[in-house]
């Protein structure tokens, strides 16, 4: 229990502690967010405590009675703060004893603020997964669903970003989509490693009065227990895992935003913002900014900082719990919040949408189609390596005559290849093009059906 100083640790210390080292070394202005599954936490170790024969069942009762007081003062705003409340777990113990009198005191018997403190992060961080997962589904299904509604929108498709060949719109939306399956398929990864107790590991070597761990696990709904002590209290994998599934999340959605800022500029013109998800100019009138694009891509920038802040704090860190790791909680609330923004506003910026249907088709261009002429040899006996010399011959010669690689005769094109017959100009149909790329995988009508419909099932199996 707290010591007449407030403090959980307080007994051999003698004098008060510096005001700048108070401030310094609490972490109640953001680890309240701990608050209820701090309260969770510990009605699961009184009843634990209480089947070990540590509290009576009248103790017990007046423990989760008071505990229940502290959730419904925090739920209605009205928990009010001691300046002694370094740490969600002294607010919530301080504030017990007040209710129950020294009952509160047997509370914290066997049990670490190093178990405990992991206990509540991991506890909070299965909600957030939970939450994140939705959020990145809802993302997913937005897109799928228009892909199928798109299907047969054609235009650019870009490496380099050059000019490469056609694909379809759906094409382009479902390789997005794509990643971020395998993002969320990353999230419920995490999630589960997330879902180990670490309570009942008390400081580091454990607990000596005859906890039951597999009571609390059952009681606090975790899917197994932490194997060893000194590791339960002092690793933090899990965090650095979320955070660099959060990095690589909007690694993903900061290159679709890129992508849809150009294809929006005037110079592309494939795409236009909803207002609601653009901004103006303070001085250029005429300005609509991709504002939601660009703060997508500049949150990537926010999230591998605290990724890489956290590798840097745990990589010297001696064994086993070190004050450093109170670090790990604003770095997950912070890139949390930052996920939850970025995803919806995401799924927003992709639901309202529009695209120009005739600008795409118009920056369609015959070069575009070298590789197809490369691929009609080829159906005509010649190996690749020189149907491709061929089709770069016929590129240097549209060039050299100023006129579009479509244009050039059929006795231009048996200059370079007796190969060249009237059946050439089935290349030139950018619908022809696409549909010939049936393989699974490919731009094909069929295949981008097949693309959706196995997007969809693997977001099915995924929330099932």
């Amino acid at each position: 229990m707290a010591s007449e100083s407030g403090k959980l640790w307080g007994g051999r210390f003698v004098g008060a502690v510096d005001p700048i080292m108070e401030k310094f070394n609490s972490s109640i202005a953001y680890d309240r967010h701990l608050w209820e599954v701090d309260v969770q936490g510990s009605k699961a170790y009184s009843r634990g405590l209480e089947k070990a024969g540590l509290l009576t069942k009248a103790e017990m009762d007046q423990i989760l009675h008071g505990l229940d007081k502290v959730a419904e003062e925090w739920a209605q705003g009205t928990f009010k703060l001691n300046p002694n409340d370094e740490d969600i777990h002294t607010a919530n113990e301080r504030r017990l004893k007040e209710l129950i009198g020294e009952t509160a005191g047997k509370l914290h018997t066997g049990r670490s603020r190093n178990d405990q403190v992991v206990t509540d992060l991991r506890l909070w961080m299965r909600q957030t997964c939970s939450k994140l997962c939705a959020l990145l589904w809802e993302l997913i299904r937005t897109m799928v669903d228009r892909a199928e509604a798109e299907r047969d929108v054609l235009f650019p498709g870009y490496t380099h970003l050059q000019r490469a060949q056609p694909i379809r719109w759906s094409h382009w939306i479902l390789s997005h989509a794509v990643a971020l399956t395998r993002d969320s398929e990353r999230l419920l990864q995490v999630k589960k490693r997330v879902n180990v107790l670490p309570l009942g590991s008390g400081a580091i070597a454990g607990n000596p009065l005859g906890l039951d761990r597999e009571l609390l696990r059952a009681e606090l709904n975790f899917g197994a227990i932490t194997l060893n002590s000194m590791d339960a209290t002092s690793e933090r994998d899990f965090v650095a895992e979320f955070l660099f599934w959060a990095s690589l999340c909007t690694t993903h959605l900061s290159r679709m935003a890129e992508d849809l800022i150009l294809y929006g500029t005037k110079e592309f013109g494939f795409v236009q913002l909803s207002d609601a998800y653009s901004t103006g100019s303070s001085l250029m009138p005429q300005k609509k900014n991709p504002d939601s694009l660009e703060l997508i891509r500049s949150k990537a920038g926010r999230v591998f900082g605290r990724c890489a802040g956290l590798l840097m704090t745990l990589k010297g860190l001696p064994s086993t719990y070190n004050k450093d790791l109170q670090e790990d909680k604003e770095a997950v609330f912070e890139v949390s919040d930052t996920m939850s923004a970025v995803l919806q506003v995401a799924t927003g910026v992709i639901s309202t949408l529009q695209i120009h249907r005739e600008n795409m088709a118009q920056a369609l261009s015959p070069d575009m189609l070298a590789t197809d002429l490369a691929y009609y040899l080829v159906r005509k006996g010649m190996p690749f390596r020189q149907a491709h010399e061929a089709s770069g011959k016929a590129v240097f010669m549209a060039e050299t005559k100023g006129v579009a690689l479509n244009q050039l005769s059929l006795q231009e094109l048996q200059t370079i290849s007796p190969l060249f017959s009237g059946d050439v100009s089935h290349v030139w149909d950018y619908g022809h093009s696409v549909e010939q790329y049936t393989a699974l995988g490919g731009t094909a009508r069929a295949s981008v059906d097949w693309q959706i419909g196995q997007v969809r099932a693997l977001l099915q199996a995924q929330q099932a």
